[in-house]
């Protein structure tokens, strides 16, 4: 919903789809994996249908039409003005039959509708209504075709409209009481805390003059109330429609979560917030499949739509609980009933993906319903690593060798062929590992025959694939499609992990390209953490905007509170690691003698964890320690958590970079000190080194980019889980020599005031 400036009689916009995923949709959920086109052949789809209509074919027809207090705008396929035919084209693989009911009926009221709103705009008494279903395997149309009456269309869109309309104007209602709640709100607390009130006016300032924001800001200073307070106060006068907050983990969007609550009840605000879950999280029935025959919960899932969805208007907070609530009350998923009330929420909270995802949802809505909308991503110095994960894919020799075993003849052919093409590929790169200028195109097209031939025998047959030839599918698919967009921003690699296996790997390295446009719609995009220096990194591989603004919030902490040493004469690099036990260990025990607490000990590696832990246990028994694992279970990490209490005493050994080097909350007593005995550097490896050479292409700063900067990010992360409030104090030991160094000094805190010492006391 686009918001003009409020009026007593101001219109309610809606796009055709929407209007028509309200009324026109029925039945079942049928969400069966079918083999769907990419967006590139879809539009490649569309293309090809109108290069094969006359001269005069108008294509992506903008059409928009009023109902009462309603305006209803779209954009329609293709319009023949010689034979007066409005085309409606969709994209498909496989059988015609097996797209469901529920799809076809909204395909046709979509179609009746434009059909409208062309015999409005062109005077037209009828028109002749063509839905063309493109088959992207075969390229052959399937027409289906009625003609209709203006009167008659008109008769529809009036049904359509009248039973949207009082949702509309409900919704028209929410907006006004919702603006001109937010355009009175007065910040929720007394006053802004130190800092914050600087990071509120410049994600304030951004919001009012559509421009992007990076904000580093401490830790402590409340940055999730910080973002959202002002990115809600600019909504009304900038007619932002929704706000979108994005988080890395789990933690983040509770803090969101619970800042929106109070928002809410201090401000009374009526607001409406969602917290989108992932979908293995929220499904009740992971071991069926989302339609009607398999799924109690898909199961007239449209029909029993409205009353869950009205529930949830009633609801204080729509986070995965109260979703999970309703739509068992209702009968209808969770997970789907959370997607569809994404449309009807001012405040979403969710994960990364849901925005900055190839398939991203929000995305997609945002651009069919022409939102405008303000992005938070927290903790933003995991966007980097998250999004080259998003625009990566791989696929391993021994899943192709699996997916051969299970294939089905028709099949198998196909994978054989593509079996060979892989061999091919190898004698080009006979190194353990190696980096190929592009995609070989033998390889690629083998690559696209095998997907085609399962999704041709997925669409045929009403057998679910095997699990091993699933997954190869879908790996499969993800490499194929990044090979249409392959290019500087990422890298093909071969490595061999022995005689019969590779890996084949699309990597990507700057996701700039892929996010960029994501940026660009967004009316502004604020991203912020304790770690964004330098700004120009993020810069460069999130490919902002250069009208990017940039703050680094004052910190309310000072240097008092911080003792920060370097500890001289320690080597931390590999080579180092055997003769640093000893004198971490002494360092470490000389820390706990001096100021008896809780501490984090952080360390590069499991195995140097592990060694540095048995060191310190047999130098110093009787203090105690506690360590993290690898693959620790929530309930694990909640008993680690769990041994930091105020009056307790001992040693945590943490890896950095892992669960407990960001996100944990230890104010007060319960952490007193840390021990980072590591500058974080990513390992050198032949993938790192290939990283190396392209950021020193693209960015001429190598090194920096893909060690410096991500490894000193760790450290401050780490380094800041000590002082949480402006009453804390606390120690941080800085564990190598080369923490001495200028130009690693200068990405520390400006405020963390080093007292460097020549040696650690023994």
């Amino acid at each position: 919903m686009s918001a003009p400036p409020v009026a007593a009689e101001r219109r309610f916009t809606v796009a055709v789809r929407t209007l028509c995923d309200f009324t026109a949709r029925a039945g079942d959920l049928d969400l069966r994996f079918t083999p769907t086109p990419t967006a590139q052949q879809g539009i490649q789809g569309h293309a090809l249908v109108a290069a094969r209509r006359g001269d005069g074919y108008r294509s992506e027809v903008a059409l928009a039409g009023e109902h009462g207090r309603l305006h209803v705008r779209g954009r329609a396929d293709g319009y023949d003005p010689h034979g007066n035919v409005l085309e409606e084209v969709k994209t498909y693989r496989g059988q015609l039959a097996s797209i469901p009911d529920n799809q076809r009926h909204l395909h046709w009221a979509q179609l009746r509708v434009y059909g409208h709103l062309l015999c409005q705009q062109l005077d037209l008494d009828s028109v002749n209504l063509s839905l063309i279903y493109f088959n992207i395997g075969n390229q052959q149309e399937t027409a289906l075709s009625e003609l209709r009456t203006r009167a008659e269309l008109a008769a529809l869109f009036a049904d359509q409209c009248d039973r949207f309309s009082a949702w509309a104007m409900q919704e028209l209602a929410h907006r006004d009481a919702r603006d001109a709640a937010l355009g009175a709100m007065r910040f929720v607390h007394d006053d802004f805390r130190a800092g914050q009130r600087q990071l509120a006016e410049a994600v304030f300032r951004a919001n009012a003059g559509g421009r992007d924001l990076l904000a580093q800001a401490p830790t402590g200073i409340g940055k999730t109330l910080g973002t959202l307070f002002p990115a809600l106060k600019a909504a009304p006068r900038h007619g932002i429609d929704k706000v979108f907050f994005l988080a890395a983990k789990t933690p983040g969007r509770q803090l969101a979560l619970d800042a929106a609550a109070t928002l809410k009840a201090k401000a009374v605000l009526p607001l409406r917030v969602l917290e989108l879950a992932a979908r293995e999280k929220a499904c009740e029935y992971p071991d069926r499949m989302c339609r009607g025959d398999s799924c109690p919960l898909a199961q007239g899932f449209y029909d029993r739509l409205p009353a869950a969805r009205a529930a949830c208007l009633e609801a204080p907070l729509l986070d995965r609980a109260t979703l999970r609530e309703i739509g068992l009350a209702h009968h209808v998923c969770p997970y789907y009933l959370g997607s569809e009330m994404t449309r009807w929420s001012d405040v979403v909270v969710g994960d990364y993906n849901y925005w900055f995802d190839s398939g991203a949802m929000l995305y997609h809505l945002a651009l069919a319903n022409d939102w405008r909308v303000s992005v938070l991503a927290d903790e933003a110095h995991n966007l980097v690593s998250r999004a080259r994960s998003m625009y990566s894919a791989q696929l391993a020799r021994g899943d192709l060798r699996a997916a051969q075993a299970m294939a089905p003849p028709v099949v198998r052919k196909a994978l054989e062929k593509l079996g060979r093409a892989w061999t091919a590929a190898g004698k080009d790169a006979p190194l353990p590992y190696q980096v190929l200028d592009k995609p070989p195109a033998r390889f690629i097209d083998a690559l696209a025959n095998a997907v085609a031939a399962i999704t041709e025998y997925l669409a045929d047959s009403a057998v679910p694939l095997e699990p091993a030839l699933r997954e190869f599918y879908f790996a499969a698919m993800s490499l194929a499609r990044l090979a249409e967009s392959f290019g500087p921003h990422s890298l093909f690699d071969l490595t061999r992990e022995d005689l019969r296996n590779t890996v084949l790997c699309i990597r990507n390295v700057a996701p700039a390209p892929f996010l960029g446009p994501r940026f660009a719609f967004a009316h502004s995009s604020t991203l912020f953490s304790a770690t964004l220096s330098p700004w120009h990194y993020f810069a460069d591989l999130l490919g902002l905007p250069a009208t990017t603004a940039w703050v680094d919030v004052a910190s309310p902490f000072t240097a008092s509170q911080l003792e920060v040493h370097v500890a001289h004469g320690i080597s931390t690099r590999w080579q180092g690691r055997a003769a640093s036990l000893a004198p971490i260990s002494a360092l470490m025990a000389h820390q706990y003698a001096q100021r008896p607490g809780n501490y984090l000990a952080f360390f590069s590696s499991f195995d140097y964890l592990q060694q540095a832990l048995q060191q310190f246990e047999r130098d110093h028994p009787d203090i105690p320690t506690w360590c993290q694992s690898r693959r620790m279970s929530e309930a694990h990490r909640a008993d680690f958590l769990g041994r930091f209490v105020a009056g307790g005493r001992g040693v945590g050994f943490a890896v950095l970079g892992g669960s407990f080097g960001e996100g944990v909350d230890l104010p007060g007593e319960r952490l007193i000190g840390a021990f980072v005995a590591t500058l974080g550097l990513p390992q050198i490896n032949p993938v790192n080194e290939q990283l190396r050479r392209r950021m020193d292409q693209m960015f001429g700063a190598g090194y920096d980019y893909t060690y410096l900067y991500p490894g000193m990010q760790k450290v401050v992360q780490a380094a800041g889980r000590v002082i949480r409030t402006e009453h804390d104090r606390g120690t941080v030991w800085l564990i190598d020599d080369r923490f001495a160094q200028a130009e690693v000094q200068g990405l520390l805190p400006a405020w963390w005031q080093l007292q460097d010492r020549a040696r650690q006391r023994a």
